[in-house]
């Protein structure tokens, strides 16, 4: 993710407003590796400023997102994520808590039939893969699983 000023440059550019509750979301984005969601975004920012609105998180991740900057993950139940890093790479995502890591491999052997893609033109490849992170891990089933 670029840097808070690098954004606040970039959205100059574009002509979009560059305002104080703004310049607070790209310094909360600014170097982090998380996958945060609007809500979590804007309860951080409300600590700085109690007057920025969910709306306004929304609409600069939009934002951000439609220029390229973040990329907004739909991991299934519960709200989008939002990834600071633009780069090709998958994700691991815990069932239990929540988190998602990146995941850096890689997964070019992984083929589909062609009579399945026929005239389907696909643009990008993600793969998500789903458990347990090691906070949550249960000792009981991953000496289940080993078995």
């Amino acid at each position: 993710m670029k840097s808070s000023e690098e954004l606040t440059a970039l959205f100059r550019a574009r002509e979009k407003r560059v305002t104080p509750q703004r310049q607070a979301i790209f310094s909360i984005l600014g170097g982090t590796d998380r996958h945060p969601t609007a809500e979590s975004v804007y309860e951080t920012a409300r600590r700085q400023m109690p007057t920025i609105s969910l709306r306004t998180v929304y609409q600069t991740l939009n934002d951000l997102a439609a220029m390229g900057e973040l990329h907004q993950l739909h991991l299934g139940p519960g709200p989008s994520r939002f990834d600071p890093n633009t780069d090709p790479h998958h994700h691991l995502v815990c069932e239990s808590c929540g988190e998602v890591v990146d995941l850096h491999a890689d997964l070019t052997d992984v083929r589909l039939p062609d009579d399945i893609v026929e005239g389907f033109r696909i643009m990008s490849t993600e793969v998500v893969f789903r458990g347990r992170c090691t906070t949550c891990a249960d000792p009981v089933d991953d000496a289940m699983a080993v078995a």
